[in-house]
Protein backbone atom coordinates (compact mmCIF):
# COMPACT_ATOMS: atom_id res chain seq x y z
CA UNK A 1 0.00 0.00 0.00
CA UNK A 2 1.40 3.38 -1.03
CA UNK A 3 1.33 5.63 2.28
CA UNK A 4 2.64 9.30 0.69
CA UNK A 5 5.41 9.65 3.10
CA UNK A 6 8.43 11.69 2.36
CA UNK A 7 11.02 10.17 4.95
CA UNK A 8 10.88 8.81 8.15
CA UNK A 9 12.57 8.64 12.07
CA UNK A 10 13.83 6.69 14.69
CA UNK A 11 13.91 8.25 17.52
CA UNK A 12 15.12 7.11 20.95
CA UNK A 13 12.99 8.38 23.43
CA UNK A 14 14.48 8.82 26.91
CA UNK A 15 12.49 12.08 28.79
CA UNK A 16 12.10 13.13 25.21
CA UNK A 17 13.90 13.18 22.22
CA UNK A 18 17.14 11.73 23.35
CA UNK A 19 18.93 10.78 19.58
CA UNK A 20 17.69 9.79 16.20
CA UNK A 21 18.51 8.39 12.84
CA UNK A 22 16.62 9.30 10.03
CA UNK A 23 16.25 8.38 5.98
CA UNK A 24 18.62 10.51 3.81
CA UNK A 25 16.12 12.68 2.84
CA UNK A 26 15.04 13.69 6.48
CA UNK A 27 18.83 13.14 7.87
CA UNK A 28 20.24 16.98 8.10
CA UNK A 29 16.65 18.27 8.93
CA UNK A 30 15.91 15.61 11.97
CA UNK A 31 19.91 17.19 13.28
CA UNK A 32 18.78 20.26 12.87
CA UNK A 33 15.65 19.00 14.70
CA UNK A 34 17.37 17.55 17.78
CA UNK A 35 20.50 20.09 18.09
CA UNK A 36 17.87 23.40 18.00
CA UNK A 37 15.43 24.26 20.82
CA UNK A 38 12.52 22.33 18.32
CA UNK A 39 12.68 19.12 20.24
CA UNK A 40 12.39 20.48 23.39
CA UNK A 41 9.20 22.52 22.43
CA UNK A 42 7.36 19.30 20.65
CA UNK A 43 4.41 18.19 22.66
CA UNK A 44 4.09 14.87 20.08
CA UNK A 45 5.76 12.62 22.53
CA UNK A 46 4.66 13.94 25.99
CA UNK A 47 0.76 13.39 24.21
CA UNK A 48 1.82 9.89 22.63
CA UNK A 49 2.88 8.90 26.36
CA UNK A 50 -0.83 10.43 27.76
CA UNK A 51 -2.79 8.34 25.23
CA UNK A 52 -0.85 5.07 25.98
CA UNK A 53 -1.91 3.79 22.76
CA UNK A 54 -0.07 0.56 21.62
CA UNK A 55 -0.53 1.59 17.43
CA UNK A 56 0.42 4.56 15.26
CA UNK A 57 -1.54 7.57 15.43
CA UNK A 58 -1.54 10.75 13.46
CA UNK A 59 -1.70 14.44 14.28
CA UNK A 60 -5.56 14.35 14.53
CA UNK A 61 -5.26 11.84 17.24
CA UNK A 62 -2.72 13.90 19.64
CA UNK A 63 -4.43 17.68 18.59
CA UNK A 64 -6.81 19.74 17.05
CA UNK A 65 -6.66 21.04 14.03
CA UNK A 66 -6.80 24.52 15.26
CA UNK A 67 -3.54 23.96 17.39
CA UNK A 68 -1.82 22.15 14.82
CA UNK A 69 -2.14 25.59 12.38
CA UNK A 70 -1.05 27.24 15.38
CA UNK A 71 1.49 25.16 16.95
CA UNK A 72 4.92 27.01 17.40
CA UNK A 73 6.48 23.74 16.12
CA UNK A 74 4.84 23.07 13.47
CA UNK A 75 4.33 26.60 12.01
CA UNK A 76 8.08 27.19 12.04
CA UNK A 77 9.60 23.75 11.94
CA UNK A 78 7.47 21.20 10.38
CA UNK A 79 5.99 23.45 7.43
CA UNK A 80 8.96 25.55 6.79
CA UNK A 81 10.89 21.89 6.05
CA UNK A 82 7.72 20.29 4.12
CA UNK A 83 7.03 18.00 6.93
CA UNK A 84 3.47 18.95 7.43
CA UNK A 85 2.20 15.38 8.90
CA UNK A 86 2.85 12.58 10.67
CA UNK A 87 2.43 9.31 11.61
CA UNK A 88 4.29 7.22 14.31
CA UNK A 89 4.29 4.74 17.18
CA UNK A 90 6.14 4.62 20.65
CA UNK A 91 7.41 1.15 21.31
CA UNK A 92 8.88 0.66 25.37
CA UNK A 93 12.22 -1.17 25.78
CA UNK A 94 12.85 -3.19 28.67
CA UNK A 95 15.24 -0.95 30.43
CA UNK A 96 13.14 2.08 30.55
CA UNK A 97 13.43 3.97 27.81
CA UNK A 98 11.86 3.47 24.30
CA UNK A 99 12.18 4.23 20.50
CA UNK A 100 9.59 6.35 18.59
CA UNK A 101 8.74 5.49 14.83
CA UNK A 102 8.06 8.39 12.46
CA UNK A 103 6.43 8.30 9.62
CA UNK A 104 5.83 12.57 7.99
CA UNK A 105 4.51 13.77 4.86
CA UNK A 106 4.43 16.63 3.44
CA UNK A 107 2.08 19.73 3.96
CA UNK A 108 0.33 19.80 0.64
CA UNK A 109 -0.77 16.02 0.73
CA UNK A 110 -2.62 16.73 3.84
CA UNK A 111 -2.92 14.77 7.20
CA UNK A 112 -2.22 10.66 6.71
CA UNK A 113 -5.04 9.03 5.75
CA UNK A 114 -6.54 6.36 8.94
CA UNK A 115 -6.63 3.63 6.52
CA UNK A 116 -2.55 4.13 6.14
CA UNK A 117 -2.79 4.59 10.11
CA UNK A 118 -4.10 0.82 9.80
CA UNK A 119 -1.98 -0.62 7.22
CA UNK A 120 0.97 0.70 9.83
CA UNK A 121 -0.51 -1.05 12.75
CA UNK A 122 -0.25 -4.63 10.62
CA UNK A 123 3.45 -3.56 10.44
CA UNK A 124 4.12 -2.63 14.21
CA UNK A 125 4.68 -6.42 15.68
CA UNK A 126 7.21 -6.91 13.04
CA UNK A 127 8.63 -3.55 13.93
CA UNK A 128 8.69 -4.01 17.57
CA UNK A 129 10.25 -7.29 17.16
CA UNK A 130 13.21 -5.61 15.06
CA UNK A 131 13.52 -2.83 17.48
CA UNK A 132 13.87 -4.90 20.15
CA UNK A 133 16.15 -7.15 18.89
CA UNK A 134 18.55 -4.39 17.93
CA UNK A 135 18.01 -3.33 21.23
CA UNK A 136 19.26 -6.52 23.13
CA UNK A 137 22.26 -6.53 20.96
CA UNK A 138 23.13 -3.17 22.12
CA UNK A 139 23.37 -3.87 25.34
CA UNK A 140 25.27 -7.19 24.87
CA UNK A 141 27.75 -4.92 22.84
CA UNK A 142 27.86 -2.41 26.64
CA UNK A 143 28.48 -5.86 27.98
CA UNK A 144 30.57 -6.99 26.65
CA UNK A 145 32.64 -3.66 26.82
CA UNK A 146 32.46 -3.87 30.36
CA UNK A 147 33.47 -7.06 30.49
CA UNK A 148 36.49 -6.35 28.58
CA UNK A 149 37.90 -4.91 31.23
CA UNK A 150 37.07 -7.22 33.82
CA UNK A 151 39.54 -9.60 31.80
CA UNK A 152 42.36 -7.07 32.27
CA UNK A 153 41.28 -6.91 36.33
CA UNK A 154 39.86 -3.31 35.97
CA UNK A 155 36.43 -2.54 37.49
CA UNK A 156 34.52 -0.76 34.51
CA UNK A 157 30.75 0.27 33.97
CA UNK A 158 29.26 1.49 30.66
CA UNK A 159 26.57 4.61 31.11
CA UNK A 160 23.77 5.93 29.12
CA UNK A 161 21.91 9.42 28.32
CA UNK A 162 22.79 11.73 31.56
CA UNK A 163 25.20 8.74 33.72
CA UNK A 164 22.45 6.21 34.27
CA UNK A 165 23.88 2.67 34.96
CA UNK A 166 23.63 0.61 31.43
CA UNK A 167 26.19 -2.28 32.16
CA UNK A 168 29.04 -3.03 34.57
CA UNK A 169 31.55 -5.98 34.90
CA UNK A 170 31.76 -8.39 38.53
CA UNK A 171 34.68 -5.90 39.69
CA UNK A 172 32.69 -2.80 39.26
CA UNK A 173 29.57 -4.24 41.05
CA UNK A 174 31.86 -5.68 43.89
CA UNK A 175 31.97 -1.75 44.74
CA UNK A 176 28.30 -0.90 45.00
CA UNK A 177 26.86 -0.27 47.05
CA UNK A 178 29.21 0.80 49.30
CA UNK A 179 31.30 3.55 46.30
CA UNK A 180 28.71 3.32 43.86
CA UNK A 181 24.65 3.84 43.88
CA UNK A 182 22.54 2.67 40.96
CA UNK A 183 20.26 5.78 41.60
CA UNK A 184 16.85 6.96 39.15
CA UNK A 185 18.76 9.76 37.85
CA UNK A 186 22.34 8.50 37.60
CA UNK A 187 25.29 6.44 38.79
CA UNK A 188 26.55 8.44 41.99
CA UNK A 189 29.42 8.07 44.22
CA UNK A 190 29.45 8.13 47.71
CA UNK A 191 31.87 10.19 47.95
CA UNK A 192 30.53 13.78 47.86
CA UNK A 193 33.16 16.00 46.13
CA UNK A 194 33.89 13.00 43.79
CA UNK A 195 30.56 12.43 43.16
CA UNK A 196 30.35 16.56 42.21
CA UNK A 197 32.59 16.05 39.91
CA UNK A 198 31.41 13.23 38.50
CA UNK A 199 28.02 15.04 38.20
CA UNK A 200 30.02 18.29 36.35
CA UNK A 201 31.70 15.48 33.72
CA UNK A 202 28.72 13.78 33.23
CA UNK A 203 26.70 17.63 31.94
CA UNK A 204 29.70 17.98 29.93
CA UNK A 205 30.26 15.13 28.23
CA UNK A 206 27.83 15.60 25.49
CA UNK A 207 29.51 18.72 24.29
CA UNK A 208 32.73 17.58 25.02
CA UNK A 209 34.06 20.57 27.29
CA UNK A 210 37.34 20.63 27.29
CA UNK A 211 37.32 22.60 30.88
CA UNK A 212 35.57 19.10 32.47
CA UNK A 213 38.02 16.80 34.51
CA UNK A 214 37.11 13.63 33.60
CA UNK A 215 39.88 11.84 35.91
CA UNK A 216 38.68 12.30 39.63
CA UNK A 217 40.54 11.46 42.89
CA UNK A 218 37.89 9.25 45.43
CA UNK A 219 39.18 9.57 48.61
CA UNK A 220 40.59 6.72 50.89
CA UNK A 221 38.53 5.27 54.18
CA UNK A 222 39.27 2.92 56.22
CA UNK A 223 37.75 0.18 54.44
CA UNK A 224 38.99 1.26 50.67
CA UNK A 225 42.36 2.85 49.12
CA UNK A 226 42.21 6.07 46.93
CA UNK A 227 41.04 5.12 43.75
CA UNK A 228 40.70 7.46 40.49
CA UNK A 229 37.48 7.41 38.30
CA UNK A 230 37.81 7.88 34.50
CA UNK A 231 35.14 9.05 32.46
CA UNK A 232 35.74 8.32 28.91
CA UNK A 233 33.44 9.51 26.14
CA UNK A 234 31.75 6.80 23.50
CA UNK A 235 31.62 8.18 20.28
CA UNK A 236 31.64 7.23 16.45
CA UNK A 237 29.66 4.06 15.63
CA UNK A 238 29.64 2.43 18.86
CA UNK A 239 27.34 5.59 20.07
CA UNK A 240 23.93 4.37 17.94
CA UNK A 241 20.22 5.04 18.79
CA UNK A 242 20.31 1.00 20.52
CA UNK A 243 23.35 0.47 22.48
CA UNK A 244 22.82 3.92 23.85
CA UNK A 245 25.95 4.08 25.74
CA UNK A 246 27.65 7.82 26.16
CA UNK A 247 30.36 6.79 28.32
CA UNK A 248 32.48 4.38 30.03
CA UNK A 249 33.53 4.50 33.74
CA UNK A 250 36.50 3.02 34.59
CA UNK A 251 38.24 2.61 37.97
CA UNK A 252 42.28 2.46 38.99
CA UNK A 253 42.86 1.77 42.58
CA UNK A 254 45.74 3.96 43.59
CA UNK A 255 48.74 1.64 45.22
CA UNK A 256 49.45 2.02 48.78
CA UNK A 257 52.76 0.92 48.24
CA UNK A 258 54.55 3.66 46.09
CA UNK A 259 54.18 6.83 44.59
CA UNK A 260 52.87 6.15 41.24
CA UNK A 261 55.95 6.94 38.64
CA UNK A 262 55.36 9.97 36.60
CA UNK A 263 54.47 8.44 33.19
CA UNK A 264 51.46 6.41 35.39
CA UNK A 265 50.36 9.76 36.70
CA UNK A 266 50.15 11.74 33.08
CA UNK A 267 47.85 8.59 31.73
CA UNK A 268 45.98 8.61 35.10
CA UNK A 269 45.07 12.27 35.20
CA UNK A 270 45.13 13.10 32.01
CA UNK A 271 48.67 15.67 32.36
CA UNK A 272 51.10 16.98 30.45
CA UNK A 273 54.36 15.33 30.59
CA UNK A 274 55.71 18.39 33.16
CA UNK A 275 52.67 18.56 34.88
CA UNK A 276 53.24 14.64 35.96
CA UNK A 277 56.60 14.73 37.15
CA UNK A 278 55.56 17.72 39.58
CA UNK A 279 52.67 15.76 40.78
CA UNK A 280 55.09 12.91 41.43
CA UNK A 281 57.25 15.22 43.24
CA UNK A 282 54.50 16.56 45.20
CA UNK A 283 53.31 13.01 46.01
CA UNK A 284 57.27 12.47 47.26
CA UNK A 285 56.92 15.29 49.37
CA UNK A 286 59.53 17.39 47.64
CA UNK A 287 58.89 21.51 48.00
CA UNK A 288 58.12 23.58 45.35
CA UNK A 289 61.64 25.05 45.41
CA UNK A 290 63.36 21.93 45.13
CA UNK A 291 61.17 20.89 41.86
CA UNK A 292 62.07 24.28 40.23
CA UNK A 293 65.73 24.05 40.86
CA UNK A 294 65.78 20.10 39.64
CA UNK A 295 63.83 21.27 36.45
CA UNK A 296 65.68 24.24 35.73
CA UNK A 297 62.07 26.53 35.97
CA UNK A 298 61.17 29.34 37.94
CA UNK A 299 58.84 29.08 40.74
CA UNK A 300 55.71 30.84 39.40
CA UNK A 301 56.02 28.07 36.94
CA UNK A 302 56.04 25.02 39.26
CA UNK A 303 53.32 26.92 41.17
CA UNK A 304 51.18 27.37 38.01
CA UNK A 305 52.19 23.15 37.04
CA UNK A 306 50.84 22.45 40.53
CA UNK A 307 47.54 24.51 40.41
CA UNK A 308 46.57 22.71 36.55
CA UNK A 309 47.24 19.44 38.65
CA UNK A 310 44.66 20.19 41.56
CA UNK A 311 42.01 21.38 38.69
CA UNK A 312 42.57 17.91 36.71
CA UNK A 313 42.60 15.72 40.00
CA UNK A 314 39.70 17.37 41.21
CA UNK A 315 41.44 17.99 44.84
CA UNK A 316 41.68 21.78 46.43
CA UNK A 317 45.14 21.22 48.07
CA UNK A 318 48.34 20.24 47.78
CA UNK A 319 48.05 18.25 50.99
CA UNK A 320 45.32 16.29 49.77
CA UNK A 321 47.39 15.21 46.49
CA UNK A 322 50.16 13.85 48.66
CA UNK A 323 47.83 11.86 50.61
CA UNK A 324 46.36 10.56 47.66
CA UNK A 325 49.51 9.93 45.96
CA UNK A 326 51.27 8.15 49.00
CA UNK A 327 48.23 5.88 49.39
CA UNK A 328 46.93 7.49 53.07
CA UNK A 329 43.53 8.63 53.73
CA UNK A 330 42.42 11.53 52.19
CA UNK A 331 40.93 14.12 55.17
CA UNK A 332 38.91 17.48 54.45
Amino acid sequence: MPIGGNGGVLFAVRDGYASGVATAELAEVMKLFLEGEWSQRDQAIKRAYALNHPGFVNDADLFTEHEIETDYVYRNFYRKHGLGYRAGTIIPMPIGDSISMIMFRHHEDGPVPREVVTFLDGLRPHLARSTLTANRLGFEKAKAQAEALQALGIPGAVLRGRGRLFAANALFEALMPSLFQDRMHRLAVADRGADALLAVALETLPGGSRGAVKSIAVAATPERIPMVLHLLPVRGAAHDIFTQSTALLVVTPVDRAAVPAAEVLQGLFDLTPAEARVARGIGMAQTIESLAETAGVSLETVRSQVKAVLSKTGLSRQQELISLLAGKALRG
